[in-house]
């Protein structure tokens, strides 16, 4: 019997293995455009792509980001500024997509910009630190799918929303893990909407990596700038050892970070190239193995385990 089911459970991890490492071909054909190339795993991503052949359509927030990746990357590359909070900006770069794409359509979207400052617990914060975060991680991906959304349809192709762990699990106050909430749930609404006209939609999730989100210097003077600003009152009902422990909160975040952004951007990879890919992909051993499994859990359970 248990023999059996070993061979059972054999065949069904080769048929995964072999479904999983099916990849498209003609990808040199494909267009691919990703926002956030200035660093961090958008420009890790298009470099990567790049050297596959893939025609890469890099949107940069800086001229600096844009030039630097031009001297990393093939002549077949090509840079384009985009402010995702700014609609205008969103539609030149949608007309300027859609004119380098022109008949053969948009075969990938990468959704990748995102700022994770300012955070801190959430009565230190006022409106507009929420709205700044949710402008860039949520509306800006929305804005910036719904208008490429013709071309990823026309193709058949792939969209592909960074979001986080945070977006399963509320670990830190602010904007941040509000907004990945919000690109989980825009994700599923799209990938169902979209399913009848052949175009997939992948979520990826990363836990932590050594990215500019993730400054242990910048996140610590966030913090300290958003406490300063604290009126009295609430400032003596949490005290200095609340504000010490969320700053070392993030010191122990950022201490456990990873250098490896490959590990991310080969889920993203796959998820433009493989002819089967995931819906979600858990971009970290933390992400696989601990916040994941723990989204199942009890409530009670994790708030045991968050230090609630």
């Amino acid at each position: 019997m248990w023999i059996f089911l070993l061979v059972l459970l054999g065949l069904i991890l080769l048929y995964r293995w072999h479904r999983q490492n099916q990849i498209l071909e003609n990808l040199s054909d494909k267009y691919v455009f990703i926002t956030g190339c200035d660093t961090g795993f958008g420009r890790q991503l298009a470099k990567q792509l790049d050297n596959r052949g893939m025609k890469v359509l890099a949107a940069c927030l800086t001229e600096e980001g844009a030039n630097t990746l031009k001297k990393e990357t093939s002549s077949r590359l090509q840079t384009v500024i985009l402010n995702v909070t700014d609609s205008q900006s969103v539609s030149a770069a949608a007309k300027w997509v859609a004119n380098n794409v022109s008949d053969k359509g948009l075969w990938g979207l990468v959704n990748n910009a995102g700022i994770l400052i300012p955070v801190s617990p959430n009565e230190w914060l006022k409106k507009e630190d929420f709205r700044k975060i949710l402008d860039v991680n949520l509306l800006g991906l929305i804005d910036v799918t719904i208008s490429l959304l013709y071309l990823v349809r026309k193709s058949k192709g792939r969209i592909v929303n960074v979001s986080s762990i945070a977006g399963r699990h509320a670990i830190c106050g602010g904007g941040y893990c509000i907004s990945k909430f919000g690109v989980e749930a825009f994700s599923d609404s799209i990938r169902r909407e979209l399913k009848q006209f052949g175009v997939k939609v992948s979520i990826i999730a990363p836990d932590f990596f050594k990215t500019e989100i993730l400054n242990a210097t910048r996140l610590r003077e966030n913090v300290t700038n958003c406490w300063k600003k604290v009126p009295p009152n609430i400032k003596n009902d949490y005290g200095e050892e609340y504000y010490e422990n969320y700053c070392k909160f993030f010191d122990a975040m950022c201490s456990r970070t990873s250098t490896k952004l490959t590990i991310v951007t080969d889920c993203m990879e796959h998820a433009l190239t493989a002819v089967h890919p995931w819906t979600r992909y858990s971009g970290g051993l933390y992400a696989k193995f601990y916040y994941m499994p723990l989204s199942y859990l009890p409530t009670f359970v994790t708030d045991y385990l968050f230090g609630s």
